[in-house]
């Protein structure tokens, strides 16, 4: 009797694990029971897909030599010490601390810097890995899983994409082929191969979480659940078919370790990074001159666009392409060279992508109205931001107004003020309140625009201000400091 009770009940828990899983998978279980439409997935096997490309992915040592402090021999006061009786003494000496014998390497020792991982992109010893790995290394040391170890020279490294190119002198070594990161989908199976803590060629596995997530770098990352950890920078992503889609690069953490979410540098970015950095070591990018933000919903229904799409010019930078193109700050970025521009993150890639010195269209909407405007692009330089006037200058003596239904008290720019910041009108905002208030408007912000109409003194804008539909958000182009940008508000009904 006892033994039939434990069978019901394993049988009976069976039942409830079934039942489980059929929930789980969206399927109660007379629908499970049915015939479905489609080709049933499993879980996949991963082995030979290891053992195919796995050779290929090497692990990549860094060090470096220590720098010279301002003692003669470069050590410390008390090393100093130490190495004094070693040399006259031999033996080893006992440290000051009472914990035994130190060494002391000596000074042009080079010793290890960091680990990372890489693959081999052809036979002939080129190798791709972040650009982060190998970024103030004074040597390069590249380990194949046959322990073969290779001294690599750092043909280039490019900090925006985070790609650099090794190269080591090999011949018919392993090698992985690329696929195409454009083709990828969400939720297929992918594979991460690289030295994770140092731990050479390990494997973990999971799936495309997004294609194209903007983290705010020059480039698009591929987003994965697969446990990325420090030392897997470098290493391959790859497909069920055995090719590359991404450089592992990047982790979302708290503590330091994988908690399943990871970023990829898209293969397809990675190798014309990689086909420049073989031929000159750097990347030239083209430029236009200008700084960018995101267009907001409310900013685009109160400029009147159809959706919150292209890239609000918020300055402008003096002298350069995009000014001698005459694209003013607040004007919004719709398309350029004929190709739509979706977020603001996708302007500096088209521009980037660009013929250096080559004639492009840009069309901006301006005081709802589109215009198409030409414009000479320009080489990016890494250490050249874009630079404007200054935000305030010397203060006249303004009339006041008292604050408006936008919670705005402002004064009249005076003559030296529009000098200094090349403008011929506008208002500085003198004291906030309310809805400008909470929209953290501050003191010396010009006013430049209200709802694409030009503000001329502060007369005009309270007389514009008290118009207002206050069940219609409204939209200021607001200059601060060196940069200009929309902002949104709903004025107080009176």
């Amino acid at each position: 009797m006892k033994n039939n009770f434990s069978a019901g009940r394993k049988t009976l828990s069976a039942l409830v694990f079934g039942a489980s899983l059929w929930m789980s998978l969206g399927m109660s279980p007379a629908t499970a029971a049915s015939p479905v439409t489609g080709a049933v997935i499993g879980l996949p096997d991963f082995a030979d897909l290891v053992d195919r490309v796995g050779p290929a992915v090497v692990n990549i040592r860094t060090t470096e030599r220590p720098k010279q402090n301002n003692r003669a021999n470069g050590l410390p006061a008390d090393d100093e010490m130490q190495e004094l009786l070693r040399r006259f003494f031999g033996g080893n000496i006992p440290s000051p601390n009472g914990r035994g014998p130190r060494r002391q390497a000596p000074s042009d020792e080079p010793v290890q810097r960091g680990v990372g991982s890489g693959f081999i992109l052809s036979a002939d010893g080129y190798v791709m890995t972040n650009a982060h790995v190998v970024d103030g290394a004074d040597e390069v040391f590249v380990t194949l899983t046959d322990k073969r170890e290779f001294k690599a020279k750092v043909l280039g490294a490019d900090a925006r994409t985070d790609v650099a190119v090794l190269k080591i002198e090999g011949e018919k070594l392993p090698f992985l082929l690329m696929g195409d990161s454009d083709k990828i989908r969400a939720g297929e199976w992918v594979i991460a191969i690289g030295s994770p803590f140092n731990l050479e060629n390990t494997v973990t596995a999971g799936i495309i979480s997004a294609k194209a997530r903007d983290t705010g770098e020059y480039l698009p990352l591929i987003q994965s659940d697969v446990a990325v950890n420090p030392g897997n920078s470098g290493g391959p992503l790859i497909n069920m078919r055995g090719e590359v889609i991404g450089i592992n690069s990047q982790i979302a953490t708290l503590s330091g370790g994988s908690n399943g979410i990871s970023f990829a540098v898209p293969i397809n970015e990675a190798m014309r990074v990689s086909e420049q950095l073989k031929k000159s070591g750097k990347v030239t990018r083209g430029r236009i001159g200008v700084q960018i933000g995101e267009v907001s919903k409310e900013v685009a229904e109160s400029l009147g666009l159809k959706s919150a799409q292209g890239a609000e010019v918020s300055l402008v930078e003096p002298g350069g392409p995009a000014d001698k193109a005459g694209i003013k700050a607040g004007d919004i970025i719709l398309k350029f060279n004929g190709t739509t521009v979706n977020r603001s993150s996708d302007l500096p890639r088209l521009v980037g992508d660009t013929e250096l010195n080559s004639k492009a269209t840009i069309t901006i909407w301006r005081k709802g109205a589109e215009q198409t405007l030409p414009v000479t692009v320009a080489e990016l330089d890494a250490d050249k931001p874009a630079k404007g006037g200054k935000g305030k200058g010397g203060k006249a003596e303004p009339e006041v107004s008292k604050a408006n239904a936008l919670g705005l008290k402002v004064s009249d720019l005076s003559d030296e003020q529009k000098k200094e910041l090349n403008l011929s009108g506008g208002v500085v905002i003198e004291a906030t309140e309310g809805v400008a208030a909470r929209a953290q408007l501050q003191e010396g912000d010009v006013l430049l625009q209200l709802n694409n109409i030009e503000i001329k003194d502060a007369k005009q804008f309270n007389a514009a201000v008290a118009k207002l539909d206050p069940k219609k958000p409204s939209v200021l182009l607001v200059r601060r400091d060196d940069t200009t940008r929309f902002i949104s508000l709903r004025p107080t009904a009176k």
